[in-house]
């Protein structure tokens, strides 16, 4: 029987380096939904590419035998059942990673914008049953990987959803 974990969060949270850790010492493999995205599953809207998320839906389904995490910003979107984890981080740390990766302007903005609004978590809990959230804000990948351990051997009281809001300090700046 097929086990899935869907690690998700705004980009920069950590999802990619923790999922790897994780996988490492749980006996998971990773699909990473940004490698799985090509263009097959783009169209442009508005100037902008647009992932069709129906077909990279289907294209993941077939991906996952056994235990697998599925990393990256939009697993959560793709309608897959699974034990849902996002890595949450306070925007003043994540615009410092994002810009380490070279984002700026209206991306890095909209990124902060969509971390302090919950945007991941909120998305998650309408269309998922499990959901937890981690705060990466000064770990490392091996703590954030611990935390998932944590969660999957079924010690996840410390993150239940509700306890992460960056929300009105992001107001007031």
């Amino acid at each position: 029987m097929d086990e899935v974990i869907l690690l998700t969060g705004t980009p920069g949270t950590g999802k990619t380096a923790a999922a790897g850790l994780f996988a490492g010492r749980a006996g998971f493999t990773v699909i990473g939904v940004n490698e799985v995205v090509g263009d097959d599953y783009l169209y442009m809207e508005g100037g902008s590419r647009v992932v069709d998320l129906n077909l990279l839906s289907e294209k993941i389904r077939g991906l996952i035998h056994g235990r697998c995490v599925v990393e990256g910003h939009l697993a959560h979107l793709l309608g897959i059942e699974g034990l849902v984890i996002v890595l949450r981080c306070h925007p003043k740390e994540l615009e410092k990673r994002l810009a380490r990766r070279g984002f700026s302007g209206k991306k890095l903005e909209e990124n902060l914008e969509a971390e302090a609004l919950d945007v991941c978590l909120v998305e998650s809990l309408q269309r998922q049953g499990r959901v937890y959230e981690i705060d990466t804000t000064g770990l490392k990948p091996e703590e954030v990987a611990e935390a998932m351990l944590r969660i999957w051997e079924g010690y996840g009281g410390d993150f239940k959803p509700g306890r992460i809001s960056w929300l009105e300090e992001y107001l007031e700046q």
